[in-house]
This record gives C-alpha cells, structure tokens and sequence, in this order.
C-alpha cells in the first residue's frame, strides 16, 4: 500500500462536518460548515442521510452508477471514466445527473484504479466534468485531490 493511501485504508471512510462558529455580528461573515467527505470503493454504499456530501468513489460512471448517485443526492459526485467505452458509456452519468441538477465528473482509469475510492482521491486525475461540477471548481486536468481540497475550504 502506498503511503498517500495509509491514513485512508479503512473502508467507509467518513470525514466529519466542520462547523463554523458564527462571527461576532451576525451573520454578514457567516461561512457554511464544509459539505461532509463520503469515500466509498462503490457508490451502493451511499444513501439518502449522504445528500448534500461529495461523494468520492471507485466506481464507473455509467448509467447504472448514476442511479444511486441520484438516489442519494451528494452535491458532487466522482466516478472512474473506467476508458470511456462504446458510446462513451463509462461517462454516462455525468449527463444524467446533470438532467437531475447534480454534479459529477470522472478521474481518468489511466490515474487511478477502478473499483478503489482511496486510489481515486489520492491519484486520480479529473478527465470529465459536467456543467455543474465545473461551476463548483472542477477542472479536467485537476487532481482529485486538489478539487477535494479546494472544496472543502470554501
């Protein structure tokens, strides 16, 4: 095991909520506590008490995998593009879920290991993203751990 993967190695990985307290003042200052961080090897393991995460997973980005995305509503999700394939359906979910008004994008497979969240957040690299993931910050190109980082401190 690598060590950028040591500190994340068990599975069902959940970080916690940052609160912010509010500012003396009201609420002119007030910064919104950080979206919770769900990495999972599968997006199954999601579920409705995830919505509003950003949802780190190994799995593909197809149809099939969007389905759950929409299930649980993360404010994005990241998917493996797992090559693209025939009629780009390992991208699949990133119009989809931007039909449902949800984020998503994809780390290249070339970047990191299909099936493997932890590989994902820490080697993948962003190789697609729809509208709304792009409006969040999201930049193909990007590490996804770079996106990752930049979301959780605005």
């Amino acid at each position: 095991m690598a060590a950028s993967h040591a500190a994340f190695s068990f599975a069902g990985y959940r970080h916690t909520t940052r609160v912010i307290p509010l500012p003396k003042g009201g609420r002119s200052n007030y910064k919104q506590a950080m979206p919770t961080l769900r990495v999972v090897d599968s997006i199954t393991e999601l579920s409705p008490v995830d919505a509003g995460c950003i949802a780190v997973s190994g799995s593909h980005g197809g149809l099939s995998s969007a389905r759950y995305a929409l299930a649980a509503r993360p404010l994005l999700s990241i998917f493996n593009d797992a090559g693209v394939g025939k009629d780009s359906a390992g991208v699949a979910a990133l119009d989809f879920l931007q039909a449902s008004g949800l984020a998503a994008c994809t780390v290249s497979h070339k970047s990191a290991r299909i099936g493997e969240a932890l590989s994902t957040m820490c080697d993948g690299v962003i190789s697609y993203a729809n509208p709304l993931a792009l409006m969040l910050g999201v930049q193909v190109s990007e590490g996804c751990q770079r996106v990752l980082d930049k979301l959780q401190t605005h």
